[in-house]
């Protein structure tokens, strides 16, 4: 019987943050908390595309939706602690930025970082969500079917 217990799921919640944040967020984030450590490059920030594929109706056979432009990095740090990014679009500074939380966190700093990047991060997010969700709700339509008095 395979575990489902996933104990990756705190690191893939706050890198899914990364990847969602709009474009120099994490980055100022992360430099108005502490100075960027000393590290190693890794992979350095590169720009490429990956191929997204959709599925009708979310369970349907897949298919190629199309291309998709991102950045990846892998850094280390002079303690050993490895941090990887890959966000959406071209975006160097943020994947590097990404990186570095991701491997800080694997430290000491964790709940300092945890408490001034990732919670605001996500209460930010959380917040345009609920912004969008309002907009979407505003334009709803309501029917309904009066009654006829003939019975």
């Amino acid at each position: 019987m395979k575990d489902t217990v996933d104990t990756n799921a705190e690191r893939k919640a706050w890198m899914g943050l990364f990847a969602k944040a709009p474009a120099g967020r994490v980055a100022a984030l992360l430099d108005a908390v502490q100075a960027r450590p000393d590290f190693t490059w890794l992979r350095p920030p590169e720009i490429g595309s990956v191929m997204v594929q959709g599925r009708a109706g979310g369970t349907g056979a897949p298919f190629n939706l199309g291309e998709m432009t991102v950045t990846r990095c892998a850094l280390k740090l002079a303690g050993g602690e490895v941090g990887h990014a890959y966000l959406q679009g071209r975006r160097k500074d943020d994947a590097e930025a990404a990186a570095l939380i991701d491997a800080l966190m694997q430290t000491e700093r964790a709940d300092d970082l945890r408490e001034a990047v990732i919670a605001p991060l996500k209460a930010e997010l959380a917040g345009a969500a609920q912004a969008r969700a309002a907009r979407a709700a505003a334009t709803k339509v309501e029917f309904f079917t009066m009654v006829r008095g003939e019975d």
